[in-house]
Formats: C-alpha cells, sequence, structure tokens
C-alpha cells in the first residue's frame, strides 16, 4: 500500500517518500494567474467562466443594451431625458417588490401574495390618512407593517406548520385581494394629496444639478474604497482578490455609467427622489446579504436546507423572516405604486403587476431553484421590464404582444439559469 504524500511538509516533518515529494506541484487558484499575465490573464479567465457557466449578469446587460438599441432606432423619443426620467420612477414600485422577491428565491421559494400585499398597503394608507386624518407618517408607518405582518403569517404557516409556500401565498393572494377591496368600500378608489408625503415619494425631484452629480460622486468613491479595502483584506487572509488596475478599470466604467445618468436626469427636472430611495434599498439589501451573518444563513438555506439544520441555523425563523421581509417590500412597493398614481384603487396589485415583479427577479439573474441572487438582479431585471413595457408603449403595440415578449423574455432566462446549472455541475462547481 502506497503511502506517498504529495504536499509539501512544514520545517522539520519527516517525508515519507521524498521523490513523491519533490515532485509535488502546488495548485494555484486560476484567479489568482490573472494579475500574472495581463489582459492575456483576464482573456483566459473570461473563458474559464463561460466554459464553467458562471456568467454573471453579462446575459442581462448584454440583453438590455440590445433592448434599447432596438427601440431607439424605431423611436428616437425612447431614450429621451423626459421618458427615461419617468421609466426610473415607473420601475421604482415593481422594483421594491422584486427585492423582497429575491430573498424568498434565494431560499429556493415563491411568494405569490406580494401583489394583493402591495394593494392592501397603499389602500390602508389611503384610508388611515385620507379617510380618517391620521398623521401622513403614522399611516405609512403602519401600512408598511402591514406587509410585515401578512408576510410573517404567511412565513410561520410555510416554517411551522409546513404547508407549502405556493399553496400559502396563494391563499394570501386572495385573502388579500378580498380584504383590500372590502377597506376601499363600495367606491373602490380614494384620492391622495397630491402634496402629501406619498405622493411626493415620486413627484419630488432634486432640481439642483450639483444632486445628481454628488450622487454619482458618492457612489463612485464608495465603490472604489469598498474595493479596495476588500481587496486588502482578502489578500491579508490569502485569498484571491482583484488586482489594482482592475478595480480602477471598474471604477471608472462605473463613473462614466453614473455621470451619464446624472447628465439625463438633470436635462429633464433633476434626480428623482424615488431612484435615491431605490439605490439606497438595494445597496442595504445587497450589504445584508452578502455582509453578514443573516445573509450567509439565507444562502445557506437555499443551498440545503437539511444541511443548514445541522449546522445550527434555525431554519423557523430564517424562513418567517424572509417572508416577512417579502411583504415588507411588497409594502414599500406598493406605496410607490399608489403614489405613481396618486390613488389607491381596487386594482392595485392585481392583473399582470404579480408576475412583473416575479421576471423582474429571474431575469435579473436570481435563481428560481435557490441559493444564488443578488438584490441588484431586481434593480436590471426591473430595467428590462419596464423598458419593453415603454418601447412597446411608444410603438403603440397593444397589450397582448407586450406579455408575449415578456414571456419569452423570462422563458430565455429561465432556460439560461437551467443550463447555467447543469454546467457548473459538470465543471464540479455546484
Amino acid at each position: 500500500m502506497s503511502t506517498e504524500k504529495t504536499t509539501t511538509p512544514a520545517e522539520g516533518q519527516t517525508v515519507e517518500n521524498p521523490e513523491a515529494a519533490s515532485a509535488a506541484v502546488t495548485v494555484v487558484d486560476p484567479r489568482l494567474l490573472v494579475r500574472e499575465q495581463g489582459l492575456k490573464g483576464y482573456v483566459t479567465e473570461f473563458k474559464r467562466k463561460m466554459k464553467a457557466g458562471d456568467l454573471g449578469s453579462l446575459p442581462v446587460v448584454v440583453g438590455l443594451l440590445i433592448i434599447w438599441a432596438i427601440f431607439t432606432s424605431l423611436n428616437s423619443n425612447f431614450l429621451t431625458a423626459g421618458n427615461f426620467s419617468d421609466m426610473s420612477i415607473a420601475m421604482v414600485g415593481t422594483g421594491m417588490i422584486a427585492v423582497g422577491i429575491v430573498f424568498v428565491l434565494l431560499l429556493g421559494e415563491i411568494d405569490l401574495s406580494v401583489g394583493s400585499v402591495s394593494g392592501v398597503a397603499g389602500a390602508t394608507f389611503a384610508v388611515l390618512s385620507v379617510t380618517n386624518g391620521m398623521n401622513e407618517v403614522l399611516a405609512l408607518v403602519l401600512a408598511v407593517l402591514t406587509g410585515t405582518a401578512a408576510g410573517a403569517i404567511h412565513g410561520f404557516i410555510f416554517a411551522r406548520i409546513g404547508v407549502p409556500a405556493f399553496a400559502v401565498t396563494l391563499a394570501g393572494l386572495l385573502f388579500w385581494q378580498g380584504f383590500m377591496l372590502q377597506i376601499l368600500g363600495s367606491n373602490g378608489t380614494i384620492n391622495l394629496d397630491s402634496d402629501g408625503l406619498v405622493v411626493k415619494l415620486t413627484s419630488y425631484y432634486f432640481s439642483d444639478v450639483a444632486a445628481a452629480y454628488g450622487l454619482a460622486i458618492v457612489a463612485t468613491v464608495g465603490y472604489f474604497l469598498t474595493a479596495y479595502f476588500d481587496n486588502r483584506r482578502r489578500e491579508a487572509a490569502g485569498v484571491p482578490s482583484r488586482p489594482l488596475n482592475e478595480i480602477i478599470v471598474r471604477t471608472v466604467l462605473l463613473a462614466i455609467v453614473a455621470f451619464a445618468v446624472a447628465i439625463v436626469f438633470n436635462q429633464y427636472k433633476g434626480l428623482p427622489l424615488a431612484v435615491v430611495i431605490f439605490l439606497a434599498v438595494l445597496v442595504i439589501t445587497d450589504f445584508v446579504l452578502r455582509r453578514t451573518a443573516y445573509g450567509r444563513k439565507v444562502y445557506a438555506l437555499g443551498g440545503s436546507v437539511e444541511a443548514s439544520r445541522r449546522a445550527g441555523i434555525n431554519v423557523e425563523l430564517v424562513r418567517i423572516s424572509v417572508f416577512a421581509i417579502a411583504g415588507t417590500f411588497a409594502a414599500i412597493g406598493g406605496l410607490f405604486v399608489a403614489s405613481k398614481i396618486a390613488s389607491a384603487n381596487q386594482g392595485a396589485g392585481t392583473g399582470e403587476f404579480l408576475m412583473n415583479v416575479i421576471a423582474a427577479a429571474v431575469i435579473g439573474g436570481t435563481s428560481l431553484f435557490g441559493g444564488r441572487g443578488r438584490t441588484w438582479d431586481a434593480l436590471l431585471g426591473v430595467m428590462v421590464i419596464i423598458s419593453i413595457t415603454y418601447g412597446l408603449a411608444l410603438e403603440g403595440i397593444a397589450s397582448p404582444v407586450q406579455y408575449m415578449i415578456t414571456g419569452g423574455v423570462l422563458l430565455a432566462t429561465v432556460v439560461i439559469d437551467a443550463v447555467t446549472r447543469k454546467t457548473q455541475k459538470t465543471a464540479g462547481r455546484a
């Protein structure tokens, strides 16, 4: 029986087979070679990721650019400052709810109730503030907590009782939709104060040009400092990290995009408050998922429930909390939707709205199979959805065609996700 060792011995240790030890080859992470090989290293790394199915957000970004190019060629008004600003505001309501859906999808589950919950939140705020004269801030807080409570109820039934999430949230969809109709009353519509707090969520703009440029500077500098110090920590720990020149290139690209968007906003009314809030939510939720113990538990649960349980993770608590988060963001998104139309009505959260929310999270890159995705996926996905909707509307194309195109994009995304997972399994990465 051979006892050959192929690892390098520590100082003072005895090697059982010196010949085997001398012939040992140190295994190097391929990502570390990028720094040494320059441009050739990046090309090699890109090919390695493609073969391993590690496509990241590349397909979505490329698809979005193609969509913009097509609609711009069809109608020069598509990417004008006014239309771009309107699209940016319109995507916030759907995007907020999609952020909550990302949390649920990371568990490998689904929440079909978020559309109805968003409608309940808008109706609750309208009834409390307009009908009953409650202070708007208090009414807003209670409306958001309504979504949190609804999500927590769904999570409790799913996690503690064991009813499948699909069934629980489907029942929730029907229940909360009926509850919304009940509290709105026979009129079915409550108009909001045009100068009120909720309406200003989507109607207020920072008109000073310094606001948009300032946000672009903060985003660029913040990204660079975060990436730089993160790399310092990774280097100190002896794990693969990006070279400084790559961080600089990424920062320059971000700066180009950020300042281009700032210029477009300033050509219209200025920086929309809704966009600022949405970006802040994305930054915070991304930090929670990728930088906290709670976030790691969510990813772990999506990877394997049994392994997570054996690792000491409170599976039930995490599941309940995730559905509560989804309900919270559904309520926040519902308030933005009510703000956009300056009213709460019976049609809120119905129709294709739910499908657009789920499609936004999936199209953005969050896996339906759990364990893979980021909240930034909600931004990319909702940009695709809103771009298609506005582009087709400018061309006067009917809703049925919009549904078919959106469905085709969603199907293509799911197929790419499934193929990617198979490729990663073949490459030994999943």
